[in-house]
């Protein structure tokens, strides 16, 4: 099985060492007299010894250093001036020489090398003539690659370590990610399970950071759509069974005890139906996939206003709103939140005070605030109102329960939030904080 490990160890390994032998034969195929010039140690630095002690000392002292340094490296040198003519006798038999004119183009037992030297002092060129016997030379080869091969070694063990630890530090990672993953897929995910991926400063971090966030939010998500199923079929179980009692009633009832019980089937149809109809609401909130559209504040709570003075025309309503305030949404969402919220006020508003709904920007934000006069709700269950069906006491004949939790999905769907509060000088107070230029998290 081909595993992403082995495709990036093998890339990255293989490329280096690819790189890395033809680097070293390139420089040994076009280079090879000057490494021997320069490495070898019968040849290295011999031309500038030897002019010192020609300029200095004389011919007779420059003929004494060609044969010791013969003698101890096996190597014929021979120093011509700039007419080709030989500087002092050097090394090298006359035989030699002979040997070499007549085998010109053909295998000699030696190597040649020659190198042209100036000396700093006399301004003065010398031919220096090198021959290497051939078995000299492979000794020598095999004692001078023993560096670069130990090197070459050395290297490659580093390079592989290297190459270990760069393919373990990414396929690890992915490996956790795609458990996690598979976690996820079985709903049995846990966000401690990449906490330690998480704290990397790198891409890989990032990634596991936002993936901790897509997981905690699916798995809210999830919850959430588990514990309103539980609650849709604990609030559709009451309607049911006032529905069935009601039909067997009629059932055994004379027509004049039917048609008495006939408003009441009615009435327990119609609360079913506005029941589902806004369990549909909340779903349609979570699946709104359209694109964003500026929406028209104060046109929008106008809107909201009529439709207030049908539901309650002995309510007053006072909307402070700027006339150019807009902001990037979901008209329909909005809509559907704010009108919950208003019904919300105008069920508990007395008669007499008015209802205040008032809209401004505070930095980022946009603040739209509905204010009633009526009695609050006790601190104790301020933080679970906008839970599904939860209703406080006091209002169970109050709705559903469902008109605050549409109201807080509708903000959250904005990126923004719901408060809910009592007022300091009395009544309740709802205010939505929508992210004026935020997007909105999902």
């Amino acid at each position: 099985m081909r595993t992403l490990f082995w495709r990036i160890f093998a890339t990255f390994w293989l490329a280096i060492a690819l790189v890395a032998g033809l680097s070293l034969l390139l420089g040994r195929a076009l280079n090879q007299d000057a490494w021997i010039l320069a490495q070898h140690p019968g040849i290295r630095g011999v031309a500038a010894e030897w002019s010192q002690r020609f300029e200095q000392q004389g011919p007779e002292a420059a003929q004494e250093f060609l044969e010791r340094h013969r003698h101890r490296h096996r190597v014929d040198i021979q120093v011509l001036d700039e007419t080709g003519q030989l500087v002092v006798p050097g090394t090298f038999p006359r035989r030699a020489a002979a040997f070499e004119a007549r085998r010109e183009g053909h295998r000699l037992p030696w190597r040649r090398l020659t190198e042209d030297y100036t000396s700093p002092q006399s301004e003065q060129t010398y031919l220096f003539i090198y021959r290497i016997p051939h078995p000299e030379l492979a000794t020598w080869h095999r004692d001078s690659l023993l560096w670069p091969l130990s090197a070459l070694v050395i290297a490659v063990v580093v390079l592989t370590f290297l190459s270990v630890l760069l393919t373990l530090s990414i396929t690890r990672p992915l490996n956790r990610l795609r458990g996690a993953v598979h976690d996820l897929g079985q709903t049995t995910y846990q966000q401690h399970s990449l906490a330690r991926l998480a704290s990397r400063r790198d891409e890989l971090g990032t990634l596991a950071r936002d993936f901790n966030r897509m997981g905690a939010r699916l798995q809210d998500l999830i919850g959430s759509q588990r514990q309103l199923l539980r609650d849709v079929s604990h609030e559709l179980r009451s309607p049911l069974a006032r529905l069935r009692i009601a039909l067997a009633l009629a059932e055994r009832a004379s027509d004049e005890e039917r048609a008495r019980l006939w408003p009441r089937l009615v009435q327990e149809c119609d609360r079913l139906e506005a029941l589902i109809s806004e369990i549909l609401v909340l779903a349609r909130v979570d699946a709104e996939s359209s694109q964003r559209q500026p929406v028209n504040l104060a046109a929008l709570l106008e809107k909201l206003r009529e439709d207030a003075r049908l539901l309650a025309p002995q309510q007053e309503l006072r909307i402070a709103v700027p006339a150019d305030l807009q902001l990037q949404g979901w008209p329909d969402l909005l809509e559907r939140a704010l009108d919950n919220l208003l019904r919300n006020a105008l069920r508990f508003n007395p008669a007499g005070q008015p209802l205040e709904v008032g809209a401004r920007r505070d930095g980022d934000l946009l603040l739209i605030e509905v204010r009633d006069h009526g009695p609050g709700v006790a601190s104790e269950h301020l933080a679970q109102l906008g839970e599904p069906f939860f209703r406080a006491p006091g209002q169970a004949s109050a709705g559903h329960g469902l008109g605050l939790a549409i109201a807080r999905r509708a903000a959250q769907r904005h990126g923004g939030q719901l408060v809910l509060a009592n007022h300091p000088e009395g009544g309740f107070v709802a205010r939505l904080e929508l992210p004026l230029n935020v997007s909105a998290e999902f």
